[in-house]
């Protein structure tokens, strides 16, 4: 039996995770949140996960509050939640001989869509006249594109990421955006997209949504399959980008979601200047997966994710 420690255990990620490998009885679950572990504090880290020595330790913890991070306060605690502590957990790996897995975003690129034209795709004959070939290919950024965040929450989660990358062999790193799935089991938690139009849908006869910045969305509880599957499997240790498939923008998105949920609410595309916010976004940040079998589209997910939703 494989002992199995979770940190994050109460987020929307952490929930489905626990989940998904107690199912399986190889493993011994152990799952921690905020009130069993600081992650930022050093000692604790070393001296807590020393005592139970287990052989895989997932990371699924984060201060994912985008605009706060803009702010001093903010950016501060995120470098020690999103930068600093994922060093801690490689350093406590290291010592106790764990496999790590760890979470990253795809705002540590910059969304810059004209460089993901350039890129020349396989079988580029460079007679751009006669060329389909971009006609049949995901156009995003892969696992080995350089990074280049344009927020400082993007910033954070990159310096995570080579904390892990640079400092440990035995790890996975998995980005992933738009997270969605059950609520967080902590009060006060951040809601995710699909939630929040929900409840605006409910109470308007009309919502605003901003029709930019096209990228995957990700259910929770797919995504947690999907890691259990790269552990399972064995997979080579390194970067995968994992997320259901179907770019959209969040107006797109929300013109799904009330479709599925038979909400008759009016929706507006505006540009992103209508809810001017801190932190910029990448234009254009989806995720290309060019190692594992991918995940189902996000439309079928968003199926499962309004049935089984028991909150308004």
């Amino acid at each position: 039996m494989k002992k199995l420690l979770i940190i994050g255990a109460k987020g929307m990620l952490g929930q489905e995770l626990v989940r998904v490998f107690k199912l399986d009885k190889d493993y011994k679950v152990i799952a921690w949140d905020r009130e069993d572990i600081d992650i930022s504090r050093e000692k604790e880290v070393d001296k807590k996960i020393s005592i139970i020595k287990p052989e895989i330790i997932i990371n699924a913890a984060a201060m994912n509050d985008v605009d706060a991070c803009e702010n001093e306060t903010g950016y501060e605690m995120a470098k020690k939640i999103n930068g600093d502590a994922p060093g801690y957990l490689v350093a406590a790996a290291k010592k106790n001989k764990s496999i790590l897995i760890h979470y990253s975003s795809d705002y540590v690129f910059d969304g810059d869509f004209e460089k993901i034209l350039l890129r020349e795709p396989q079988g580029c004959t460079h007679v751009c006249a006669t060329c389909h070939l971009h006609d049949n290919q995901e156009l995003g950024f892969c696992e080995d594109d350089d990074p280049k965040p344009v927020n400082k929450y993007g910033e954070t989660k990159l310096l995570g990421e080579k904390k892990v990358a640079e400092n440990l062999k035995n790890r996975y790193i998995i980005r992933t955006s738009r997270l969605f799935g059950a609520p967080e089991a902590v009060e006060g938690s951040k809601k995710s997209f699909f939630d929040l139009m929900l409840a605006l849908g409910k109470k308007n006869e009309e919502v605003k949504v901003v029709d930019e910045e096209t990228a995957y969305f990700t259910y929770a509880p797919d995504l947690a399959k999907k890691t259990k599957e790269i552990v399972d499997s064995g997979k080579p240790f390194g970067t995968y980008h994992v997320t259901n498939g179907g770019a959209v923008t969040w107006y797109e998105a929300c013109v799904e979601l009330f479709e599925q949920a038979n909400l008759k609410t009016k929706i507006i595309p505006v540009s992103g200047e209508e809810f001017p916010r801190p932190a910029a976004r990448p234009f254009y940040s989806v995720l290309v997966n060019t190692k594992l079998n991918p995940l189902r589209s996000y439309q079928e997910a968003l199926k499962d994710y309004i049935k089984n939703r028991t909150t308004d």
